[in-house]
């Protein structure tokens, strides 16, 4: 299974790709979309921007599956808004595409991939080197997008193996993850 991993932001998008055998991770791609180059009040455009490079991202890779970072309450709501307009661009390209999501916290992914929910960028950075056998660190956003493919590649497996126990159930559900 092929899983595309999505951490929004407006100013920088970031994706990775990673295929899952069984218990084995491989590396396919990473990095970012980034919207720096327009104008700070050119929101639609920035939008667009992101729609676009999450869908090429997606036409290119040809994922089963995908997962985006849900959204958190900061003190600025007006940057919390700015952040869910960006993530529902991103969301918008994967499902425009007939692709499954599923959403998972920060906290959620920083404990699947660390093992703490405190963990910093460097330690996420660290931890999706180990894991891919990358040569070198990825970018931060890249390493939080490869965390969020890896925490879902973690899931599937539990999911499935759910599914097969329990037939009543028809959706996944993590915690306060979703699953559409």
């Amino acid at each position: 299974m092929r899983v595309l991993g999505i951490d929004p932001g407006l100013q920088r998008t970031g994706f990775g790709v990673v295929d899952i055998d069984g218990a084995r991770l491989s590396y396919v791609a990473s990095g970012t979309i980034s919207t720096t180059e327009i104008a700070r009040g050119n929101l639609p455009a920035r939008l667009k921007l992101i729609f676009d490079g999450v869908s090429e991202v997606r036409r290119r890779y040809q994922p089963q599956a995908a997962s985006v970072e849900i959204v958190f309450v900061n003190v600025n709501p007006q940057s919390t808004l700015l952040l869910g307009q960006a993530r529902g661009a991103a969301l918008a390209a994967l499902v425009s595409g007939d692709l499954a999501v599923a959403e998972y916290t920060a906290l959620q992914m920083k404990k699947a991939i660390v093992g703490h929910g405190l963990a910093t960028k460097g330690q996420i950075q660290a931890m999706v080197m180990r894991l891919l056998q990358l040569p070198g660190l990825p970018g931060k956003d890249a390493a939080d997008a490869l965390g969020l493919a890896i925490t879902h590649a973690h899931a599937a497996r539990h999911f499935a193996a759910m599914a097969g126990a329990n037939t009543r159930r028809s959706h996944a559900q993590y915690k306060a993850g979703r699953t559409y």
